[in-house]
């Protein structure tokens, strides 16, 4: 059990979607130090940033979010960048960061990591069974490497590092970029800025049989914050909600949500990207206690309003933020 209060924190990643809502958990807790590394002032894919980071914030733990991340347009026209970036962080940064006697580190992996064709619900030992779906392999065999690092330091050094695999995040601060935004901000957007112009019909990629779960970002940082404090073991546990939904239904309940009316036209020229996924959550209940409870629709309506009230700030279709 870990007292928080005297607790030093690195979030990296800790300014955006889901790093905001774990600084807002661990405030709660009364953590007695966070540090937030910003990318302007420490590029983690930079051996000698990492060493700076570490000797300027002294941490006890580290919660690595950082990442490159996108929805399948953002990896397919990207899959070198995602892949670079990303196992250049994880790998150096967890190796950087036993050597400086971090206590703990907690590695965040990414549902993508699983076999394009895994038994559904997806269990935590199907991860080797296939190769991951293609338009997102790069980056989730990058991810999947801090899996591979953690269980090897583990082993040769006894080092408490831990490996939680988050399903698709959504809630409100998301990016709703169109050129990088994930399923369900995209759909958001397309479906409010279509309502507004009076159109007709929409367009979505590929044919809505894909089905998906997604995991509110505030039960993700409460997932992750409570294996932060119970969970010191090598085995990988997924993090999810337990509800599965076709990209199909998904599309229309967020036209019910937004009010749009119209046609929903798929462009089947487009890919769908993996089948189905779904997870099994038992590990995550048994290892550190987790269980989400916010209900997908009260969710999706709480996204939608938050966006809402962003648009008159919205940045224009095509303009790419910062991690």
């Amino acid at each position: 059990m870990i007292d928080w209060t005297n607790q030093r924190v690195v979030v990296t990643g800790g300014s955006g979607f889901l790093g905001r809502h774990v600084v807002a958990g661990l405030e709660k807790r009364g953590t007695g130090n966070i540090f937030v590394p910003l990318r302007e002032e420490y590029d983690l894919r930079e051996q000698a940033a990492i060493l700076d980071m570490l000797n300027d914030a002294r941490p006890s733990m580290i919660i690595h979010l950082a990442a490159s991340v996108g929805g399948i347009g953002a990896n397919r026209s990207h899959p070198a960048e995602f892949f670079y970036d990303n196992l250049m962080m994880g790998a150096q940064l967890l190796h950087e960061s036993w050597r400086a006697n971090v206590a703990k580190f907690v590695a965040i992996g990414t549902v993508c990591a699983y076999p394009k064709y895994t038994p559904i619900p997806f269990h935590e030992e199907d991860l080797w069974n296939g190769y991951p779906e293609e338009t997102n392999a790069p980056y989730g065999l990058a991810k999947k490497m801090l899996l591979v690092q953690s269980q090897a330091y583990r082993q040769e050094y006894g080092y408490n590092s831990i490996f939680l695999l988050p399903v698709n995040l959504y809630g409100p601060g998301d990016s709703f970029d169109l050129e990088s935004s994930h399923v369900i901000p995209a759909l958001i957007r397309k479906c409010l800025e279509a309502k507004e112009r009076g159109d007709e019909s929409i367009t979505a990629w590929g044919d809505g049989s894909p089905t998906r779960e997604f995991l509110y970002v505030e039960d993700a940082a409460e997932g992750i914050i409570l294996a932060g404090e119970h969970y010191d073991e090598s085995d990988p546990v997924n993090l999810g909600s337990g509800y599965e939904i076709s990209i199909k239904d998904l599309l229309m309940t967020i036209a019910r949500h937004t009010g749009f009316t119209g046609r929903i036209v798929w462009d089947t020229s487009k890919p769908n990207g993996q089948p189905r996924r779904a997870l099994n959550t038992d590990r995550a209940y048994e290892r550190f206690g987790f269980r989400a409870t916010t209900d997908f629709d009260e969710g999706l309506r709480k996204t939608v309003e938050w966006y809402r009230r962003t648009l008159p700030h919205e940045e224009p279709a095509g303009t790419t933020t910062g991690a």
